[in-house]
Parts: C-alpha cells; sequence; structure tokens
C-alpha cells in the first residue's frame, strides 16, 4: 500500500509542478505547451464562429457558454492535477502487478516504435479513434455510462466549448481503454500521443462549433459539424434508438457499421434528450447526476 501512496504523491507533486511550468513558460523550448495551444485552438475556432455562424440568430455568448468554458478548464487542468494523472499512475502500477503472476512483465506485445514515425502516427490516429468510437458507443448502450454521458448531450445549443462539457467519469472510461488497447498492446513513440491528443481537440471543437461544415467528400473520412450536430438530435429515429454518429474524429467508422444518420440539413434541429427540462443545470449539480436516482 505505502508503494502506492509514494507513487501517488511523487506523480501529483510531477504534475503540479509542470502544469505551473508551462503557465509560466507558454514557448518551452523543445516541449509542447498544452495549456496554451487549448487556449488558442480555443480562440480559433470560436472567431470562425463569429465570421461565419451556421445558426446567424445564436450570440456569440450562447446559451452556457460559461459553464462549458468552465468544464473546458476543469476536465484539462484542474481534474487531471487534483486526481486523474496521479490516480491513473497508480492504477497502470496495480494493473502490472495483477497481470505479473500471468507472465507480464509490462511493456507492450506489440512493439511498433521501431517503425517510421509517420507510419506509427497513422496507426495510432486510426487504432486511438476507433477504441474511442466503441466506448462512445459504449455509453450510450450501458445504462449507467448513459447517465454520465448525459452530462454532454445536456447541451442545448451547439459551439465549440460545448466539446468539454461531460463528466469526468469519461475520461476514466476513455483512458481505460485507451491504455488497455495502445500502451499495453501496442509500443508507440510517446510524442505521438500529444500529436494525436492535440488533433483531436481542434477537431473536437470544430465538430460542436457553430459551423456549417461538412468538408465534401472528406465527409466520409472525418467528422463534421453538420455530421455531429446529429449526434446530439434530441428525437432519435427509430433505427437508432440508443443515438448516431458517435464518430470522434473520423466518420468512417459510422458509415463501416451503419451508424450514420443525417437526413437532412440539422441546422435548427433541437439539442438533448428527453425529459432534459428537468436535467440539473449547474456544474456541480450535474456532477452528482449520474449518482442519483432519476425521477
Amino acid at each position: 500500500m505505502n508503494e502506492y501512496i509514494d507513487l501517488f504523491t511523487k506523480t501529483y507533486t510531477n504534475y503540479a509542478n509542470y502544469l505551473w511550468k508551462t503557465i509560466k513558460n507558454p514557448f518551452p523550448e523543445g516541449d509542447f505547451n498544452f495549456f496554451y495551444f487549448v487556449i488558442v485552438i480555443s480562440l480559433v475556432v470560436w472567431g470562425l464562429e463569429l465570421l461565419a455562424p451556421w445558426r446567424k440568430e445564436q450570440k456569440a455568448f450562447r446559451k452556457d457558454f460559461w459553464l462549458d468554458a468552465f468544464y473546458m478548464f476543469f476536465n484539462f487542468f484542474i481534474f487531471n492535477l487534483l486526481l486523474y494523472v496521479a490516480l491513473s499512475s497508480v492504477t497502470v502500477e496495480f494493473l502490472n502487478n495483477l497481470l505479473a503472476p500471468l507472465g507480464y512483465e509490462g511493456g507492450h506485445l506489440i512493439d511498433l516504435s521501431n517503425l517510421h514515425w509517420g507510419v506509427q502516427l497513422f496507426l495510432f490516429f486510426i487504432i486511438a479513434d476507433f477504441v474511442q468510437w466503441c466506448v462512445h458507443v459504449m455509453l450510450h448502450h450501458v445504462p449507467f455510462l448513459w447517465k454520465i454521458h448525459k452530462v454532454h448531450h445536456s447541451v442545448k445549443e451547439m459551439g465549440f466549448a460545448a466539446h468539454m462539457r461531460y463528466h469526468f467519469g469519461e475520461t476514466l472510461v476513455y483512458n481505460s481503454f485507451k491504455y488497455i488497447s495502445l500502451s499495453m498492446l501496442f509500443g508507440f513513440q510517446l510524442e505521438l500521443a500529444f500529436i494525436v491528443y492535440a488533433s483531436a481537440v481542434a477537431i473536437g471543437h470544430l465538430n460542436h462549433a457553430n459551423l456549417g461544415w461538412d468538408y465534401g467528400p472528406l465527409k466520409y473520412v472525418f467528422n463534421n459539424p453538420k455530421m455531429h450536430i446529429w449526434h446530439h438530435a434530441k428525437e432519435l429515429p427509430e433505427s437508432h434508438p440508443y443515438g448516431m454518429n458517435y464518430g470522434i474524429s473520423l466518420s468512417i467508422w459510422d458509415y463501416i457499421f451503419k451508424t450514420n444518420y443525417i437526413p437532412y440539413d440539422g441546422r435548427d434541429i433541437e439539442l438533448g434528450f428527453d425529459n432534459d427540462e428537468v436535467y440539473p443545470k449547474g456544474f456541480f449539480q450535474q456532477l452528482v447526476a449520474p449518482f442519483r436516482k432519476e425521477k
């Protein structure tokens, strides 16, 4: 037990120091500053919304804009600082110790780190996105996980920051599956994870933005605002009772597995879910909502 406590404390301290260092130094030499990247990409996509809004009557500071902005910083930085990074280190160590009697000594079953970095990046991006697509489908089909995911679907007006309105429990679910599938099965260069993660953040911001884009023929490969708006539709079709358009960065999985659904231009459809008018509106109320009995 002391081993896990020491690891938790050490990781917590290291991440706190790292975060403070990135805030103080916007341009670290030879390092990627994720803190300011999130701010910059958010401002860029917000600027695009203001220049070419899809829903022209929607205000720049749309409904729950500041709530979503707080979610963004909470999920990216506060939650990571207070719990996730340190807890994940303990979980990884626990998993390694648990699997040790079966002959697992850490490392990767398939080491891809010797491949050209471009090939690694492509494989990492494809595998990670497919894993997240599978997890996203699960969030809609498993009742308790849907309660957690409801926080994200409580958005009533779409904008870039809606991307970040999600319960911290989703981080635990997504990253657990990504660790098992990517870290334990495959060996990639660590730097590629930052590139893929940053790309997913940028694409996710665009998918939720007030933009009428679908990327033309590339819409069958990349997720886009005109496709993702239907994922947030309040009224679900009989053919997709649990939801549709589950893609994170890529739309191709939905076309492959027949979960795509874009019946017409969804610019003005109502967003949310059944009885969302009584769903909690505040941040802390939404955090505890999945653990309360629904009326």
